[in-house]
């Protein structure tokens, strides 16, 4: 790949957001009605390729269940405010209404509190008892410490979701999370990320996860780019963790491990991008905390907002345009793709003449 030079010591490769680049139209169009945009892991299968991103300000127990209601799998945020406090709607209010610095420390203090695994015993089959997908997030950090009750509680699909999530992990303060034999011993499917690279996504399919985050989540609220200086646009992300799945792919003797584009899906054309650039699926945050029925109360922030002591994201306010349901399946009332979600996927396959996700994935795109 040409690389170019930044200076006389060093040299970069060039790389691409969703914004540098476009779908091409190909000579056939289909009617959108024709078009079929789900997807399957594991033994799970979904009417949308859209998971829920696990941020308290996008996914409560109640939108979580709404979400799977809808066809797409919602994700919990176990170390969120729903499994440290009985009753966590008003500091989600207080959230809402607090104002510039203070939103970071108030949001520090909040989730100072301890995580309580009855709390995500109870909140886990709340989700179960409405008969949808389970699926329940965890830090690297965590994971160790709540899987048991985690799976205990009847997950269905469990996901291990940091800024940057690596198979080698070396610490010299506490034993790291062996990946390969966590996953090994688990008996349910396992989502793991983020990557952003070839090499490192390669070394987590070889863990047997079912399927890899690709990015490093939380991007309309997440600062990890200016606080750490770490980064990678996302559409040559998503298109180098593909070319891993299909050498992992040779490697293995077709096991396929499924690729889920997580951050930078902020409008509906970047999930058409995401999965043309090679990406199974989609996880998906700001959009659905612009809906009028999500915990956020238009405000949106992820984990990496209150850590204790290196804060790499901010509570953004970022208004609502519609329900959940309007979100995802219109009628839109704007015209800037941030409502009807799945119409916008469907019919820039159909422009494009795929009736399949893994036929769009071989779509032809240029950089603009």
């Amino acid at each position: 790949m040409t690389e170019i030079d930044i200076g006389k010591a060093k040299r970069a490769r060039r790389a691409y957001s969703f914004d540098d680049i476009a779908i091409v139209p190909s000579r056939r169009t289909r009617d959108p009605e024709e078009v079929s945009v789900a997807w399957q892991i594991d033994a799970y299968r979904f009417e949308l390729p859209i998971l829920a991103a696990p941020m308290d300000s996008v996914m409560s127990p109640d939108t979580a269940i709404a979400f799977g209601q809808y066809g797409g799998l919602g994700v919990l945020n176990l170390e969120g405010l729903w499994t440290r406090y009985e009753e966590p709607e008003p500091l989600l209010a207080e959230v809402a209404g607090l104002q510039g610095v203070q939103a970071t420390h108030r949001l520090q203090e909040i989730y100072a509190e301890e995580i309580k695994p009855e709390l995500i015993t109870r909140r886990l089959h709340q989700i179960r008892e409405s008969g949808v997908t389970v699926a329940g997030s965890l830090s690297p950090q965590r994971t160790k410490q709540f899987a048991k009750t985690v799976v205990d509680a009847g997950v269905d699909m469990f996901v291990i979701r940091g800024t940057t999530v690596s198979a080698e992990h070396v610490s010299s303060q506490a034993e790291p999370l062996n990946l390969k034999e966590f996953i090994y011993e688990l008996d349910v499917p396992v989502i793991v990320g983020g990557c952003a690279t070839y090499q490192a996504a390669l070394h987590l399919m070889r863990t047997g996860a079912a399927g890899v985050l690709v990015g490093f989540g939380g991007g309309a609220a997440h600062t990890t780019r200016t606080v750490l200086g770490v980064a990678v646009p996302m559409a040559s992300a998503v298109a180098d963790v593909a070319a891993a799945r299909r050498d992992y792919m040779d490697e293995s003797g077709g096991r396929y491990v499924h690729v889920i584009a997580d951050g930078s899906i902020g409008k509906s054309g970047d999930i058409a991008k995401a999965i043309a650039c090679g990406a199974d699926a989609v996880m998906v945050g700001s959009p659905f905390a612009r809906a009028t029925d999500a915990p956020g109360h238009g405000f949106h922030w992820g984990a990496e907002a209150h850590h204790h002591s290196l804060p790499r994201g901010e509570r953004v306010e970022i208004g609502t345009v519609g329900t959940m349901e309007e979100i995802l399946f219109g009628p839109s009332r704007v015209a800037d793709g941030t409502m009807n979600l799945v119409g916008a996927l469907r019919r820039s396959m159909a422009t494009t003449g795929y009736t399949e996700l893994k036929e769009f994935q071989r779509i032809e795109v240029v950089v603009q």
